[in-house]
């Protein structure tokens, strides 16, 4: 990593004061090129963790790269996507964003020059001191043989605004019946109550609305996953969707066939009307064209630096580190790698002596499994430099109306710090 003398002087020549040009496919800019130069990719939780906390800082100059308009949250989707609520719910604007000087370019990052210090779009190279790498993930289709020649029908909606194509598909389930077949990879995939909680909810709109036919859960685990969550989530499915929910456990995927409407598996084919194949993940091809790790990103902890590149972090689901993956951590990441940045800046951050302690981002996640019950889970980390994290949960003993309150004023709270006022 240049020092911080080497980076300031680099600025100092290139022109103190120049204003950034404002990108025709970003927003707002009021970078100027006397401050040191955050590049963050990602506009989802753990890429505006980073852009707030370092915006209010006022000490460098912030791009976020991101090609989509808006922002909409996975975490409780779930309740666009079974039909209890609108999409617009979980929307929300990056005009905050725009107001507090960050360079803001509605485009996607094709490549990472990390010799050169910038990052490619389709029509410019953007430059930058430090790079923050929230870029979520990608869907493993090679894994279930049959899975791309049909991935139109077989929408996973694992990922923001992917959530629509998923929602029209259990609407026409809900009104025509049949088998809803719901598949769950072995981790790390992102959110891990979520498959869970996608069968609980839809099962309660069938009750509601008298559908015939099951919800096949299909498993590769041999219980629910995270497997702190798997005895109040195995109770909520049996005593509230019994006569729903057939949740088949250790049964891996093999292959499918969509046309014949078959999924094989470890225990033998089944056969579905409708289905949402939820594919093991990975971090984008972004992350192997940098040289930064194959499945994951490869990261030291606490700092979230990548190994093979010390200005380079990455957060969020990318991140190859045995922690959730989940929003909330994803948000921590953001701010901690922001205070760290700040700190290198200000020469007061230095490594973490061996055998220190060091908290890691903490979070709530929430198991719903109907619009008033839910299962909390508060996870908590840290390490001990050269051991791997420890990490511990907290869960409900049972679903509860309290969590499912929770929940939702969780969720305002924290949609609020991402992108309120």
């Amino acid at each position: 990593m240049d020092d911080i003398g080497s980076i300031k002087r680099r600025m100092l020549l290139k022109g103190a004061g120049a204003a950034v040009a404002v990108s025709v496919m970003g927003c707002a800019s009021v970078a100027t090129s006397s401050r040191p130069r955050v590049v963050v990719v990602g506009g989802g939780w753990g890429g505006l963790g980073a852009v707030r906390a370092l915006a209010a800082s006022g000490k460098v100059d912030i791009t976020l790269v991101e090609p989509n308009d808006g922002f909409m949250s996975c975490p409780l989707s779930i309740l666009y996507i079974a039909g209890f609520k609108p999409a617009s719910d979980f929307q929300r604007s990056y005009s905050v964003i725009d107001s507090l000087g960050v360079r803001r370019i509605k485009e996607r990052v094709t490549a990472i020059d990390r010799s050169g210090r910038s990052v490619k779009t389709a029509t410019q190279s953007i430059p930058y001191d430090f790079l923050v790498l929230s870029t979520g993930l990608e869907y493993m289709e090679e894994a279930l043989p049959g899975y791309a020649a049909a991935r139109e029908q077989l929408p996973v909606g694992f990922r923001a605004f992917e959530q629509a194509a998923v929602q029209r598909q259990v609407a026409a389930f809900i009104e025509q019946g049949g088998n809803y077949l719901i598949t769950v990879p072995k981790p790390p995939y992102r959110c891990p109550p979520a498959p869970y909680e996608r069968a609980c909810l839809i099962a309660q709109r069938m009750k509601e609305k008298g559908t015939k036919g099951k919800i096949l859960l299909v498993d590769a685990n041999k219980h629910p996953m995270p497997p702190p969550l798997a005895k109040p989530m195995e109770t909520a499915m049996r005593e509230l969707y019994g006569a729903q929910i057939e949740y088949i456990k250790d049964a891996e995927p093999k292959s499918i066939d969509a046309g014949k409407k078959v999924l094989a598996t470890s225990k033998g084919d089944i056969t579905f009307n409708h289905a949402n194949i939820i594919l093991p993940m990975r971090a984008p091809g972004l992350i192997r064209q940098a040289g930064l790790g194959q499945r994951f990103a490869d990261i030291t902890l606490p700092s979230f630096q990548t190994r093979a590149d010390k200005n380079i972090f990455v957060i969020g689901d990318s991140q190859g580190a045995p922690l959730p993956k989940s929003g909330h951590i994803a948000f921590g990441a953001g701010q901690q790698v922001s205070e760290q940045i700040l700190a290198t800046l200000a020469g007061k951050y230095k490594e973490a002596d061996l055998g220190d302690n060091v908290t890691l981002p903490s979070a709530i996640c929430w198991g719903k499994v109907s619009t008033s019950q839910a299962i909390m889970i508060n996870v908590t980390s840290s390490i001990s430099i050269g051991d791997p994290p420890e990490v511990k949960y907290q869960v409900d003993p049972a679903a509860n109306a309290a969590s499912s309150k929770g929940a939702m004023e969780w969720g305002t709270n924290m949609w609020n710090a991402m992108l309120g006022s």
